[in-house]
């Protein structure tokens, strides 16, 4: 309650963005992290300083810095935010498992033609359980396992891990999409230092580190990428490549999946692969994740240093309760 003994009702909505400014100690910054407009953002933290009846940041033109009742509010605002995070996942998920149902998160292509034979081998030995595949745009299937909006994910390789069992099931070559007409596509093979004047497309839907590691930021020789137009999703990018007007990076299975008479795909030769993870919450209550995975292992080529992070992944179930 307030001082005045009416109760308060924060939006975790807020809360977040209160986190992601106090993480960022810029509204600038946070305000590109979120997708909403500074000014929207600042209007919104106005009003949570006024309902807490104090300042919660203080704000120069130079830098933002927390006040002390700000620092005090940020780990009850983290565990806030993770509670009922925690709590719209275990509804959802026990929803989903006594439907029988198994939603499988993936952006773009997941995991190749793996994500598509595991689909159908799981099918045709569960025919009582729906497979429901969820397509997210750049990144977003990391939020929707911790949402609980997926049981079980393919991840693109690197992003945030924290709190999920991971395990990688695949790795694809990354290639350069570029318009037909251009002059890359008359190359058998690419290398980074090719691409050093072309545009390339980004998004901010993803986080920062994943667009680094796909725009191979920085490069080789210590350059940044010229960025190009921006892009919410693989089919925003793919009309600004066709165009002509920048080139995006891809895996392999993005070549032959959007394969389209007015894009050439070519191997960027010297650059890693995509490591693809399959993952799912640690807390995970849904017993049709754990066969799931232990038919994508079947299924999956070896490959070596399958382990990412302490977590262990758990034995698969041998058949649904």
């Amino acid at each position: 309650m307030d001082r005045s003994g009416e109760r308060l009702d924060v939006d975790t909505r807020v809360l977040r963005y209160f986190v992601a400014i106090a993480e960022e100690l810029s509204f600038t910054r946070a305000a590109e992290r979120l997708f909403v407009s500074q000014p929207s953002l600042s209007r919104q933290i106005r009003q949570l300083e006024e309902e807490l009846r104090s300042p919660l940041f203080q704000r120069t033109t130079r830098d933002v810095r927390l006040t002390p009742a700000g620092e005090a509010l940020l780990p009850a605002a983290r565990q806030l935010i993770d509670a009922w995070q925690t709590a719209q996942r275990t509804v959802r998920t026990v929803e989903a498992a006594a439907a029988r149902h198994l939603r499988v998160g993936f952006t773009a292509t997941g995991a190749g033609p793996l994500s598509t034979r595991a689909h159908a081998v799981f099918s045709q030995r569960y025919p009582e359980v729906s497979v429901e595949p969820k397509r997210f745009d750049w990144g977003g299937e990391v939020t929707a396992l911790r949402e609980g909006l997926v049981d079980v994910a393919f991840l693109w390789l690197p992003t945030d891990t924290i709190g999920l069992h991971t395990e990688i099931v695949a790795a694809e070559r990354r290639f350069v999409g570029v318009a037909s007409n251009h002059r890359i596509s008359q190359l058998a093979t690419v290398g980074i230092g090719d691409l050093r004047t072309e545009p390339l497309v980004f998004t901010r839907k993803a986080p920062r580190h994943w667009v680094d590691w796909w725009a191979v930021n920085p490069r080789p020789d210590g350059s940044e990428p010229v960025w190009g137009p921006e892009n919410d999703n693989v089919e925003e990018m793919l009309e600004h490549v066709a165009a002509g007007i920048a080139v995006c990076i891809g895996p392999e299975s993005m070549a032959s999946y959007y394969a389209r008479p007015d894009l050439s795909w070519r191997p960027v030769v010297d650059i890693a692969p995509l490591r693809i993870a399959l993952a799912w919450p640690v807390t995970t209550s849904n017993p049709l994740v754990a066969t799931f995975a232990e038919v994508v292992r079947e299924l999956s080529d070896p490959l070596p240093d399958t382990a990412v992070g302490p977590e262990r992944v758990p034995s698969p179930l041998r058949s649904i309760p």
